[in-house]
């Protein structure tokens, strides 16, 4: 199926979250009818002769249903204040293990490897890696309302019956729902169900409240009248529970195809996720050591539940249909690959049927080992469509990358007080011993964040090796270790980092860029979803003024030259008569709040400045270290994942 860009994408996701509001809307008012058609047929009598519709206005009626819709809104509500945890919260429900960073368990470093690739290569944080230590079927989910805070959490299955290749491509297509903002709509719609399905579990708590405890005759007809009570409920719980799977159908059928061509295109090897696909055919991935597994259904990369109607009300499409969706004719290679080592079986889209484990290997090729030329752009090769994706090139670059990197590095990134140092090293890698020492003695002392300047010693000639390329992919390597920081401590890091930076009395691009990283993912609001607030350019001209500005004059050492880069960059965003001059000079508050902004522009009008700030950097065909800087800081502050690419130092 045809893959839209990253942009159009989110567009779609936001349309996503109308189509949950609506359709919860609809299951809220047909559950309350039939809760008020319960009421009315048990409180009718022989001297009340009012119509259904007559009783509904009445007090009885709107009482009913009002009582009705606040118990599915609270019930909504509870699961939603409880999932404000995001994906962590998400990973504990389900009883995931957080996998270690340092971890030396081979399935599991497999793991971490190919999603710290994949992470590189696409530009986003490393997420927090669970593993469900008790689930012997394949399959995965990712959680959380932003890429930020994203959990990735496999079965024990998964990893060990994948082999890199289809594991690789499982590892694609969730990283597609954390590029493509499915992750909070995932979260959200678990709130929904929760109310929805609310209706139903008062039922069955009735029923079994109802159990004989006594034998009076009055005690007999409450018990009775409570039974009957019960089994309506339980009846409407299941009408909830059908419009509950509906939704996750509506909301999750397409994008799961949509994933899956997300994997293929990531990974360039379609084998890998149909071969993974292939096997959940016959293993199946059902979660059975959870009771949220009807709950996580339309999260997972494959069906969690079995379910009747599966055609009308899963929430993925059948596996041979995903297979086929891949590349056609694909399922039958895999069929004959099977009964060339074992007797013919019948593979069931959706169904499951034991397995044992088999030893099919991927036809991936490895990328070969080279260093990225320099990028250059061409108005058919625009910046923006670089965005939320994974390419041949930013993949290389990372699997470099991750090689180059030492061993006692790596480990360094993946401890608390590892990653709070490579903060540091960043921020005073360029200064000499005594200047660095003088700077560090700012901080102050403190059991996790104090400096160490033994681990910084560790880290800086591995910074200063790889050059300055390397430093966002190295930060984002330490995400999943900064993220194990408390609020205080993230807030601490945070002062600490902006009194580094403040201590030669200027703020050069690469500090800016670092400090607006750790704010926009550790702080405060860090994973907060962007209200979309404009949908036009008229009302942010001053943002793109103070923007083009910059970008202009870093992309050009003359002022005449400046000048007409900052021009033809504002010119599809406002009238000519209406341009303002190129700005002597910008701000960092100015900048600051500039991105913010922008950053509440609609999605589908974000590519057009990305491309406009690439043309501005780009325009003598190369890219230089500070002007990829400006680059990934404006990307970042905009919600716009972009792959590394090579800079000329």
């Amino acid at each position: 199926m045809a893959n839209p860009g990253f942009f159009q994408r989110q567009a779609n996701a936001r349309r996503n979250t109308t189509l949950l509001i609506a359709l919860f809307l609809l299951a809220v008012a047909i559950i309350s009818l039939a809760v008020c058609l319960v009421g009315y047929l048990v409180t009718r009598s022989e001297t009340t002769s009012l119509s259904f519709m007559d009783w509904l206005i009445s007090s009885h009626g709107l009482m009913t249903a009002g009582a009705v819709v606040c118990l599915i809104v609270l019930g909504s509500l509870v699961r939603w204040i409880d999932l404000a945890g995001g994906g962590e919260r998400v990973a504990r429900m389900v009883g995931a293990r957080l996998i270690d960073p340092s971890t030396q368990d081979a399935d599991e470093r497999k793991l971490r490897n190919i999603v710290e690739e994949m992470s590189i290569a696409s530009g986003v944080s490393v997420p927090q890696l669970y593993v469900m230590d008790r689930e012997t079927g394949i399959n995965a989910f990712v959680a959380g309302y932003s890429p930020s805070e994203a959990v990735m959490v496999v079965t024990h299955g998964a990893l060990t019956q994948l082999n890199r290749d289809e594991l690789q491509g499982v590892v694609g297509h969730e990283f597609s729902h954390i590029l493509n903002g499915d992750m909070r709509i995932n979260v959200r719609l678990i709130a929904v169900l929760a109310g929805i399905l609310m209706i139903g579990q008062i039922g069955s708590f009735l029923l079994h409240s109802a159990s004989p405890s006594s034998y009076s005759s009055r005690r007999n007809k409450e018990q009775g009248a409570a039974v009957i009570l019960g089994l309506a409920l339980v009846v409407i719980g299941y009408v909830g529970l059908f419009f509950g799977r509906l939704i996750q159908s509506a909301v999750s059928r397409q994008r799961e195809l949509l994933a899956d061509a997300s994997s293929v295109q990531f990974t360039r090897n379609p084998e890998g996720i149909a071969s993974a696909l292939y096997k959940i055919g016959f293993q199946g991935g059902l979660l059975k050591s959870t009771s949220h597994a009807s709950d996580m259904n339309h999260m997972c990369f494959g069906e969690s539940t079995a379910m009747k109607f599966s055609r009308l009300l899963a929430s993925h499409p059948p596996i041979a249909a995903r297979i086929n969706a891949i590349q056609p004719g694909l399922l039958a290679r895999l069929q004959s690959r099977q009964r060339d080592t074992r007797p013919a079986a019948q593979i069931r889209g959706g169904q499951t049927a034991p397995m044992a484990a088999a030893g099919f290997s991927g036809t991936g090729v490895p990328a070969p080992e080279q260093e990225l030329p320099p990028i250059t752009y061409t108005p058919a090769d625009r910046l923006s469509r670089s965005v939320g994706q994974v390419t041949e090139r930013s993949e290389v670059y990372a699997k470099n990358l991750l090689e180059r990197l030492p061993a006692t590095f790596l480990d360094l990134l993946y401890t608390r007080s590892g990653a709070v140092q490579l903060c540091y090293a960043l921020l005073t890698d360029q200064l000499d011993a005594a200047a660095q020492e003088q700077v560090l003695s700012l901080l102050e002392d403190h059991p996790l964040l104090a400096p160490q300047p033994a681990l910084i010693a560790k880290l800086t000639p591995t910074l200063k090796a790889l050059g300055a390329a390397s430093r966002f992919p190295s930060l984002e390597l330490a995400m999943p270790a900064l993220r194990k920081l408390d609020p205080e401590e993230r807030r601490q890091l945070i002062e600490y980092a902006q009194r580094l930076v403040k201590a030669d009395g200027r703020v050069s691009l690469f500090e800016f860029a670092m400090i607006s990283f750790l704010q926009r993912h550790l702080g405060v609001n860090a994973g907060a979803a962007v209200t979309t607030k404009y949908r036009s350019y008229q009302v942010v001209q001053t943002p793109l003024h103070r923007l083009f500005s910059l970008m202009a004059r870093a992309g050009s050492s003359s002022a005449e030259g400046a000048g007409q880069l900052y021009r033809e960059a504002l010119a599809g965003f406002a009238n000519p008569a209406d341009l303002k001059p190129l700005a002597d000079r910008v701000t960092i508050a100015e900048l600051r709040d500039a991105l913010v902004q922008l950053n509440s522009l609609s999605p589908l009008l974000k590519p057009a400045i990305i491309d406009a700030c690439g043309d501005c950097v780009s325009h003598d065909g190369q890219v230089t270290v500070t002007e990829y800087e400006m680059l990934r800081l404006v990307a970042d502050q905009l919600d716009c994942p972009m792959p590394p690419i090579a800079v000329d130092s």
